[in-house]
């Protein structure tokens, strides 16, 4: 079946028709939260670890990358 403009628009209406109702942002009372009731300390440190652990092995595959690399080069240099 083959994608048209016209069918998309008919899945897209569809879709929305789904949704049913949408009021108004205005409307919807929120709930205001203090921030240490989302996370603690720990949480963020533990966030920053993950990324700085993420960093060295990013390093480690761009080093590991870079030697494919030059293999690969020079093996289609010797062809």
């Amino acid at each position: 079946m083959k994608l048209t403009s016209q069918l998309l628009k008919k899945i897209i209406a569809e879709e929305v028709a789904k949704f049913g109702d949408m009021g108004d942002v205005e409307d919807v009372k929120a709930d205001e939260v203090a921030a240490d009731e989302h996370g603690s300390d720990k949480t963020l440190e533990k966030k920053i670890d993950y990324i700085k652990a993420l960093k060295i092995e990013e390093s480690r595959l761009r080093r590991r990358l870079k030697k494919v690399v030059e293999t690969r080069t020079r093996v289609a240099r010797s062809l």
